[in-house]
């Protein structure tokens, strides 16, 4: 539009300087100066043509090379896109790959708790069948005694039977010779509530768990702690306890569930994870310095582990130094 109102100016310029020329001299005489003047005129109108047909072709190639730096935009907004869902893609890959190899690790430590507690369960039985074996080889045979009757002691009365009671933890064998759950005698000799199957009612808590069935895993576990407190299996199911009250975000709680395993099962393969989310609840509660004491003492406690790292990386996030000052 500007370069059109120029042409439009240069050209109207022109024409008025011919007509004043026209009208400064006499109708009938053409003179050699309104000869010039007219061929100075049409190399003016000549040089504005071409002015404008130069300007036209700039324009173009202006235009031209807008379209094509817009072209250039979109492709490589294209590109940024493409890519940013590539990486998106990539990141839940990983975080996948994360939660399963989490979720087999969980299963393995529980495999070891398992065998841990297999193993101990059988060398209590092996400590057991010794002790017994020791004590009737300890008892003379009253049937190679002079003067004595077959069943009786040397002095008239009859021998009491071996204390074949089992040690903690060990079940005793049922009526078909199967070992079934520990029953508790009640005054009278009458059979009182009978103990659940270890392993059994463990492993049921821990699919109950995983399931999201809490108040159901939280009766199992406690079934476990109340029945076998001293197995190894009571101190792994006191954690899963504290587990539980943890995500229902009753944190008092499982503090006092995670204490209960730190202080009775030490070397719990769950004491790291258990001293843990003990730190994490005491932070959600406000206990700030209780919660930082918490994670050095892990770290101190437990340095290669990968709790320690997380506690690390909490530490850091706060801005806490690791290492108390002294």
């Amino acid at each position: 539009m500007k370069k059109r109102t120029l042409r439009n100016r240069i050209i109207l310029a022109v024409a008025l300087a011919v007509m004043l020329a026209q009208a400064a001299e006499p109708a009938h005489a053409v003179s050699k100066e309104m000869v010039q003047l007219q061929t100075q005129v049409q190399q003016l109108l000549d040089m504005v043509q071409r002015l404008q047909s130069t300007l036209d072709t700039k324009f173009a190639l202006m235009q031209n090379l807008a379209q094509q730096t817009a072209d250039q935009a979109t492709q490589m907004t294209t590109t940024v896109n493409a890519l940013q869902q590539k990486l998106d893609a990539q990141n839940q890959a990983q975080s996948g790959k994360v939660d399963t190899i989490s979720g087999q690790v969980q299963s393995l430590n529980d495999s070891v708790d398992e065998l841990k507690s297999r193993i101990a369960k059988l060398d209590q039985s092996v400590q057991s069948l010794q002790a017994q074996l020791q004590q009737m080889q300890s008892q003379p045979n009253p049937a190679t005694m002079p003067g004595a009757t077959p069943g009786t002691a040397p002095n008239g009365t009859v021998p009491a039977a071996p204390d074949t009671k089992p040690a903690p933890g060990v079940l005793a064998p049922g009526a078909d010779g199967q070992a079934g759950g520990q029953t508790n005698m009640a005054p009278g000799g009458a059979p009182a509530v009978q103990a659940p199957p270890l392993q059994e009612t463990y492993q049921s808590a821990v699919r109950d768990f995983n399931a999201g069935h809490y108040q159901l895993a939280a009766s199992e576990f406690g079934d476990v702690v109340h029945y076998y407190p001293l197995d190894d299996l009571a101190g792994t199911s006191q954690f899963y306890l504290g587990e539980i009250a943890y995500q229902q975000q009753n944190y008092n709680d499982a503090v006092n569930d995670y204490n209960a395993l730190l202080e009775g099962f030490s070397g719990n393969a769950k004491a790291p994870a258990a001293q843990l989310h003990k730190g994490y609840a005491l932070l959600a509660m406000n206990k700030k310095q209780a919660g930082i004491d918490e994670l050095r003492e892990l770290i101190r406690r437990h340095p290669q582990t990968p709790e320690a790292a997380r506690a690390r990386s909490k530490l850091n996030g706060m801005g806490v130094r690791i290492t108390a000052a002294r």
